[in-house]
């Protein structure tokens, strides 16, 4: 029992602390936002509380910048990118998890090989297919939109992830909407998609927080600041204020805010999801 008591009283501890560490981050980057003009936000040692306390850096980013357009950009970028990821995924996963053909194992795993290679490596050759395809904003906005959003609008992940889900559902459920009259759309559709709802919420907030902070593609790919997405636009912030670094933590605070929304909104889902489909390969 007292072993019992220590074990956990230890393992919390050390949850605790690796917690507090990962919030350090955070903190100080609230804290040079609320920060004002007299206070030294590189003191040392770090003073996390504000003596100065002000909300003008906030106000400044948002009369300076075009930091809502930014938030607007971003919204369409992200939210396209985790729709197509969720309903591409989805469909190349389940042929792989229910279906029987030739080639099966050899298809799933070239997928699968995919993960290892980074995007770095094959930056290169997409941008040139986006050029060809006149994907970019120099044609139009929705041109440029869709340059952002294509590349990234299904991956290898998502399909390991949803078809580790759909192994998860007993064959019998699905035997039995077979006989009931149902087709193949909707047994998808209709049936094991709601069923593997844990594994589609974790897949859309990878993707959501994957797209929202991604600033390398962007910044290549765009060159109409009316399309900015909020990474490069903060990162033009910077720039365009002698690198003040207040008004960057405030925009940086902006940036956070739609993804602890969007993560509160779907964490009940995150541990299932997660879950789903460990046991079965």
């Amino acid at each position: 029992m007292l072993k019992n008591i220590i074990k956990k009283v230890s393992t919390h501890t050390i949850l605790i602390l690796v917690c507090l560490l990962s919030l350090i981050p955070f903190l100080w980057l609230l804290s040079t936002a609320l920060k004002g003009r007299s206070e030294n936000i590189f003191a040392y040692p770090p003073v996390f509380i504000p003596k100065d306390f002000t909300l003008d850096n906030f106000k400044e980013v948002l009369k300076l910048v075009p930091i809502l357009r930014y938030v607007v950009n971003s919204f369409i970028v992200a939210g396209s990118t985790v729709i197509l990821n969720v309903i591409l995924s989805a469909l190349a996963a389940y042929p792989l998890a229910r279906m029987e053909f030739d080639g099966k194992k050899t298809a799933f795993f070239s997928i699968l090989a995919t993960i290892m290679v980074p995007f770095q490596t094959i930056m290169l050759p997409i941008y040139i297919i986006t050029l060809k395809l006149n994907l970019i904003d120099g044609y139009s906005s929705f041109m440029g939109y869709l340059g952002l959003i294509l590349p990234f609008a299904v991956n290898a992940f998502g399909i390991f992830l949803l078809r580790q889900a759909f192994l998860t559902i007993p064959k019998e459920i699905e035997e039995s909407a077979v006989v009931d009259g149902c087709n193949s759309l909707q047994i998808f559709f209709k049936l094991l998609l709601p069923m593997v709802k844990p594994s589609v919420a974790l897949l859309a907030i990878f993707t959501f927080i994957g797209c929202w902070g991604e600033f390398l593609w962007p910044s290549i790919v765009l060159t109409d600041e009316r399309l900015f997405t909020l990474p490069v636009g903060i990162n033009n912030l910077s720039s365009a204020f002698s690198s003040d670094y207040r008004l960057v933590a405030a925009g940086s605070m902006i940036s956070i805010v739609p993804i602890i929304v969007f993560f509160l909104i779907f964490q009940k889902y995150f541990v299932e999801g997660g879950s789903e489909g460990a046991v079965k390969g």
